[in-house]
């Protein structure tokens, strides 16, 4: 038997070794997740034994994370919003930066009377359309995917949190399968260049799924097909939230522009600086 000191020493040594950036955080959120504890309990009891059996599974996942695996995969959950979300391979893993694409949402909206239709497209996981039903409890959110098995998680995530009752999980393409006009338009869209997925840390490329990634030459494949249908399917005087990427913000909004039926284009840096949410308005003249 080994003690917790002694064996998050050396599980964090192996992670470094096998160039985890941040070997001790991972060393101890997976002990942390695989004896079903907390960080305080480690510290304050570092001389407890694992029994061998809880080494042998502990180091099955420290191998795991070795080869390069994101520790949220291995753990099969991620915090997003101050929630725990179920993520597994079938969706890509939600990033704090898309935090700021539910700010903006919710600037507009968190004092709107009456009810809200809500089309998340690309679900994934479920994060946002999840966090829109809670923050917005007159809201119903249509969430799509192409993926049967991430709207499955959708699906769980929405359960665990209390909201699968106010939301309705739709297999397609984009609006394809979906019904009516919509106040709301929100997506996470791929946004990775092709060129730019080579140079991605591996533990993305060889993870994470590709088609939630890559979106053409520059980035904007899929937020090009959502701007040009939204038209169609946001009521006179909804809006669109798009997360965008590194250098998106004026293919962005120059698609925006050249539409026509957008106005109030505006775009929201993350907390690093980024441009990382584009919003529009649907224009009420003509429509």
């Amino acid at each position: 038997m080994t003690d917790i000191r002694t064996l998050l020493h050396r599980t964090t040594r192996e992670l470094a070794d096998g160039g985890s950036p941040s070997p001790r955080l991972d060393a101890e959120v997976l002990l942390m997740n695989f004896l079903k504890t907390d960080r305080l309990q480690l510290c304050m009891r570092p001389e407890r034994e694992l029994t061998e059996d809880e080494c042998t599974g502990y180091f099955q996942w420290i191998e795991r994370r070795r080869r390069g695996e994101p520790v949220a995969y291995i753990t099969g959950g991620k915090e997003f919003w101050s929630l725990l979300f179920e993520v597994n391979r079938d969706v890509l893993i939600p990033r704090p930066e898309t935090e700021c694409l539910i700010e903006e949402v919710l600037k507009c909206y968190d004092r709107e009377p009456g009810d809200l239709r809500i089309i998340d497209i690309g679900t994934g996981s479920g994060a946002i359309g999840v966090v829109l039903s809670r923050e917005l409890p007159s809201a119903r959110v249509a969430a799509t995917d192409i993926s049967r098995g991430a709207l499955e998680v959708a699906r769980r995530n929405a359960g665990r949190h209390g909201v699968a009752g106010r939301m309705e999980f739709i297999e397609g393409d984009l609006f394809a399968s979906a019904v009516g006009e919509f106040d709301i338009i929100v997506s996470n869209p791929p946004y990775i260049p092709d060129d730019v997925f080579p140079l991605l840390p591996e533990g993305i490329r060889a993870f994470e799924p590709r088609q939630a990634l890559i979106a053409g030459p520059d980035g904007t494949a899929l937020h090009r097909d959502i701007i040009r249908e939204g038209t169609g399917r946001l009521k006179p005087g909804g809006r669109i939230f798009l997360e965008i990427g590194e250098g998106q913000k004026g293919p962005v909004e120059t698609l925006f522009r050249e539409n026509g039926l957008y106005d109030s284009i505006r775009f929201r840096a993350d907390y690093g600086g980024m441009n990382r949410v584009a919003v529009a308005r649907k224009t009420k003249i003509g429509c």
